[in-house]
């Protein structure tokens, strides 16, 4: 194993275990601000959107697929030299392809294109790592896990054009002996909780369709997106699905489909509310003219809709615009001192643990700030906002709130190996 000497690394294998085993030796007092969030609780707002894009979306194939490679580059990273070295492969884009989808089965006739770019460190102690050869092979990989009906010969090309990254940021990921990470940027995380009914709802169809109707009915394909509307206390959901021809024999048929999907979208969404549900699934169909959601493959990336990372679903799963959210894309991102990721995963993770163990709030939202070359179990500010529950006051919530920020950043690096093993979901 080459000694860790130069600047081209992010941590080392050591650094890891002993930090995330609490092996620290550091006592600092951290930035942590509670305030009173003086706001109606979402609950009671008139009006809330919730959107999701499922995992064949082509912005979440992006997602996934940049995920995949930082996960491999990170394995073989360890494998070879004993760190996590220098990566971000957070700028993939899908460019669609071309199809004729009709009933019985129909062809692509110009492929996906996918486009690998961002960075890697290529060389480390005269090791060289072939970074492209791993992230072509985790995409491909990904790519035939996800859509099983796409044709891994013929329907996409996966292009690599990897760089390597710059020296000034390279040297941001000089460890120090016991001490964590210095962050790779200027930047911000934000996660909130408990889940509003209708965020739950939609990540419960989501869930559902995934793990339960698709593999009876594999006509319905991956690329789904779900808005959710609560109008007061409607709630409606509206379904764009992909449908695949081959399993599909006409007209008369895909319709039946798109009604059995109705009927469990509306009984899984009653599961979690007694608000009054609406479901509706392609409502740009115009059947007259027999113009429906068919595809090949399962996903609109065979025809027109283009996908890149970061533009769908933040790191719990959700698009919520009646929360605060960070534009960062989570996916790709190294799991090591990237706060566009570190952050934005635990700043979620620490206001659901707040939820769970503090009784009296009604909705927390956690803000974590960072500066380029500073410790990241160290931001600038931990800046927390609760809306305590009926009759209770902020005051007395703080003490065990701030108990739990401060033990989840001191333990921040416990998240990289998760991250690594595909433990913790980024879109």
């Amino acid at each position: 194993m080459p000694r860790l000497k130069r600047n081209d690394y992010v941590t080392s294998r050591r650094f890891i275990n002993d930090y995330a085993s609490g092996d620290r030796g550091i006592s600092l007092k951290r930035n942590i601000k509670i305030e009173a969030l003086h706001q109606i609780p979402l609950e009671r707002q008139e009006i809330e959107l919730v959107e999701r894009k499922c995992i064949g979306h082509p912005d979440s194939l992006a997602d996934g697929i940049a995920e995949s490679i930082s996960r491999a580059l990170s394995k073989a990273y360890l494998e070879e030299c004993g760190a996590i070295l220098h990566h971000n492969t957070d700028q993939g884009e899908i460019v669609a392809g071309e199809s004729q989808p009709k009933y019985g089965g129909g062809k692509v006739i110009r492929p996906i294109y996918m486009l690998i770019d961002g960075r890697a460190t290529k060389q480390f102690d005269g090791i060289n790592i072939p970074t492209d050869a791993i992230a072509v092979e985790a995409a491909r990989a990904y790519l035939r896990d996800t859509l099983t009906n796409l044709n891994m010969e013929r329907d996409i090309i996966v292009d690599c054009r990897l760089g390597t990254g710059s020296t000034d940021l390279r040297d941001v990921f000089k460890p120090c002996q016991n001490t964590p990470p210095r962050a790779n940027d200027t930047s911000f995380g934000v996660g909130h909780a408990p889940f509003s009914e209708t965020e739950t709802i939609v990540k419960a169809v989501s869930d559902y369709i995934d793990h339960t109707f698709r593999p009876k009915h594999p006509v319905v394909g991956q690329d789904i997106k779900i808005m959710g509307l609560r109008d007061g206390d409607t709630i409606t959901l509206t379904l764009g699905c992909a449908m695949v021809d081959r399993y599909c024999s006409g007209l008369p048929e895909y319709l039946e489909y798109k009604e059995l999907l109705r009927e469990h979208v509306l009984k899984v969404a009653r599961q979690h509310t007694r608000r009054k549900i609406v479901a509706a699934i392609n409502t740009a169909d115009d059947i007259d003219m027999g113009s429906v959601f068919l595809t090949v493959t399962g996903t609109s990336a065979e025809m027109g809709d283009d996908g890149s990372v970061g533009r769908g679903n933040r790191c719990n799963g959700l698009i919520t615009p009646n929360r605060p959210m960070s534009m960062e894309a989570t996916s790709g991102k190294n799991p090591i001192n990237h706060i566009g990721k570190i952050y934005n995963v635990i700043s979620t993770q620490l206001a659901q643990e707040c939820v769970a163990k503090v009784e009296g709030i009604e909705e927390i939202y956690i803000r974590l700030l960072s500066q380029i070359g500073k410790p990241i179990d160290q931001p600038l500010v931990a800046s927390v906002q609760v809306l305590p529950a009926k009759d209770v006051e902020v005051s007395a919530l703080s003490p065990d709130i701030e108990a739990i920020i401060d033990n989840g950043l001191a333990g921040i690096t416990c998240i990289t190996k998760k991250i690594i093993r595909g433990e913790i979901k980024t879109f």
